[in-house]
Formats: structure tokens, sequence, C-alpha cells
């Protein structure tokens, strides 16, 4: 078996972010966690997953302080999972893949589910990248920062940081 290359100390964070989440069967535990799924059964006949590759996942995620087990409300003797704070903010990252899937991977009228606003009962706008002044930005409008760990993002001073393109940060 290959060894996993660990990201927990990279200086990027998109690779720790990627470090924390694991795989795509943790994203899919996450997509289910907001969708209400709390209990290990919930997961497991969801996913389709095997109990051994779902337990493992579920442990990493709690380790990771994404999911918390908390004791059942009914008194029962299981545990269920609960997203803690750190879990609720990758909310915006389901959106997103979820709003590219719906764009990029259906045929137009081919059936898929879709987010809705629980209030209004309207489909979500789609995710903007927005600059500091509100303009929406692509990826060409803007730059990776390096900071040295003494600079706060907002307020930077020359000499004490090194600007790349976003391109930069792609391997082949």
């Amino acid at each position: 078996m290959v060894k996993r290359t660990r990201f927990d100390d990279s200086d990027c964070p998109v690779a720790r972010s990627v470090d924390a989440i694991g795989d795509w069967w943790s994203l899919l535990i996450v997509r289910d966690a907001f969708d209400g799924s709390r209990r290990f059964g919930e997961f497991q006949r969801s996913l389709g997953v095997a109990k051994n590759i779902l337990s493992a996942r579920l442990r990493t995620l709690v380790a990771g302080g994404i999911l918390e087990s908390v004791p059942a409300p009914d008194g029962g003797a299981h545990n269920e999972y609960e997203l803690t704070e750190k879990g609720r903010e990758l909310f915006p990252v389901i959106v997103a893949l979820r709003q590219w899937g719906e764009a990029r991977f259906f045929e137009p009228g081919e059936p898929h589910s879709e987010l809705t606003d629980r209030r209004q009962g309207l489909p979500l706008l789609p995710l903007e990248v927005r600059a500091h002044d509100g303009r929406p930005l692509t990826p060409d409008e803007t730059v990776v920062t390096k900071l040295d760990g003494t600079t706060t993002p907002h307020r930077l001073e020359v000499g004490r940081v090194r600007q790349r393109s976003y391109r930069d940060d792609i391997r082949p």
C-alpha cells in the first residue's frame, strides 16, 4: 500500500484543507451531515460505503474537529455525529462543489438534486468570489501572497511578502 502524503504542515491553505478532509468519502460524509444524517447507519445507507472505510473516515473527521461524536439524544447506547463549527464552515465548499457539478455534469433536463433556500424554496444564487470592494474576481485577477507569519493579510509591509500567480500553486 502506498503511504499517504501528509500536508498538515504545508504553507498552502488549500493543501492543509485537503489534508484535513482526506478524500472524497469524507466530503460526501460532510455533505450528508449537512443533509441531516447523524447515525453511522444513515451514512452507510446513503453512501453505500464499506463499514471499515466509513469508520476510518468518521474517526478522521472527528480527530480533525470537523465532526463531533455525541451521545444519542434518545439515551441509546450508540453515538451520533454532528458537525462542529469548523465542519459547518465547510458549507460554502459543499455548495461550490454542488453548483459546479450541477453546471458541468448534468445534461439539460437530466434529473438531479438541487439545493434551495428553505424559506423561499428557490435555488441558491451561484457563489462568486469577490474583491474587498465587492466586484467579482476571476483567477487572473488574483495573486497568492506569502505571509511570513508576522504580517496580517490586510496590512502588508513591502519586502515581507512574495507575490506570485495563482497558477504557481498548480503542479502538472
